[in-house]
């Protein structure tokens, strides 16, 4: 059974670190852990991929983390989806799938998208920025956090 993100908070470092390591990609940034295997699918395959491991679906909670994000194939920028809440509330998107505020956001221009009616998918784009799409069955990146 993989670690949740729990473990970076206790003495099991190590571990989460060593199931980390059966990942084609492992970004560690503070005491985060992005991982991928760099499969790429919808936005629903992500979520479920992602807790099949016991894990969640990456959520940048810094420019750091964000710049982290975009490095799925090292050296070239790829879109990934990120765990922002797909419900709008009041307009935008301002929780992740557990309803957790949302402490950093990097929406690119004209984001979030006003003319999402009611349920969109949003991803990380190449540049960094944050896109909420109605297209949520897009082949984009999966990467998720531990």
């Amino acid at each position: 059974i993989l670690p949740t993100s729990k473990c970076l908070f206790s003495n099991f470092t190590f571990l989460c670190f060593f199931s980390a390591v059966n990942y084609d990609f492992v970004q560690i940034v503070d005491q985060k852990y992005f991982v991928s295997n760099k499969h790429r699918g919808s936005f629903s395959e992500a979520v479920v991929f992602c807790n099949q491991r016991g894990l969640e679906l990456a959520l940048p909670q810094n420019a750091e983390e964000n710049n982290a994000l975009t490095q799925v194939h090292g050296k070239f920028r790829a879109k990934a989806w990120i765990n922002v809440n797909n419900k709008k509330a009041e307009g935008e998107f301002k929780t992740d799938m557990k309803n957790r505020p949302l402490t950093f956001k990097n929406w690119g221009e004209g984001q979030p998208d006003k003319s999402i009616e009611d349920t969109g998918c949003t991803m990380l784009s190449e540049n960094g920025s944050w896109q909420v799409t109605h297209e949520c069955s897009l082949n984009v990146h999966i990467v998720c956090q531990l």
